[in-house]
């Protein structure tokens, strides 16, 4: 059987994720994931990146709203390419009052460096790489690596003092029976750029 390319990424780490985290992670062709449920809190960063955050609107990558109890909706769907290559799509959808935004990417593995390839936005404007890492508890950390600014087919590594670095907490609430997460996307001149958590349910 085809492994999910998480699964690849993290080799034999991945059994010791929490079973759901394992469950939920299983993406591969044919087997897609859809969660339902509420961000507790979604906050910006200075508003000096105002510009930037209506900017990234027109990517569905970054969004200028803010908000508390904001519905939340996330489908994961894996895919070949042309080429062979198994992608999975992200699609990350906040449901504020008046306007749904999206942080969407598609993400795929890197079988000669052993790390996940992450192209944010539609069409992607931003590359990072990715590094996962199953912490004690069971629950997943997925950080930002080396990042890069698309221009057409141009891809142009950024500096490190540019990088938006980004560290996700994916873990599973027995208790509530619901998946956690909590995203901080950072930079280290700016600050805080935004940050969003709370809970979701599978619905798939």
């Amino acid at each position: 059987m085809e492994r999910s390319i998480y699964e690849k990424e993290l080799g034999d780490q991945f059994t010791k994720l929490h079973p759901m985290l394992q469950k939920r992670y299983d993406i591969r062709d044919g087997k897609p994931f859809i969660g339902k449920g509420t961000m507790y809190d979604i906050v910006g960063g200075p508003k000096i990146l105002y510009p930037l955050w209506w900017f990234g609107t027109f990517f569905k990558l970054v969004f200028p709203e803010q908000g508390k109890q904001i519905p939340f909706t996330i489908k994961n769907k894996a895919y070949q390419t042309k080429k062979g290559e198994e992608h999975v799509h992200w699609e990350r959808a906040f449901h504020f009052p008046t306007k749904t935004r999206y942080f969407n990417a598609v993400m795929s593995y890197d079988t000669k460096r052993k790390l996940i390839k992450d192209y944010l936005g539609e069409p992607s404007p931003l590359y990072s790489d990715l590094k996962l890492t199953v912490l004690n508890d069971g629950s997943l950390k997925i950080d930002s690596i080396k990042q890069r600014l698309i221009i057409g087919n141009i891809e142009i590594p950024l500096p490190k003092w540019m990088y938006g670095n980004a560290t996700v907490y994916e873990g599973y609430d027995e208790t509530h029976e619901c998946y956690t997460i909590h995203v901080i996307v950072h930079n280290r001149i700016i600050g805080r750029v935004f940050s969003y958590k709370g809970v979701f349910h599978a619905y798939s």
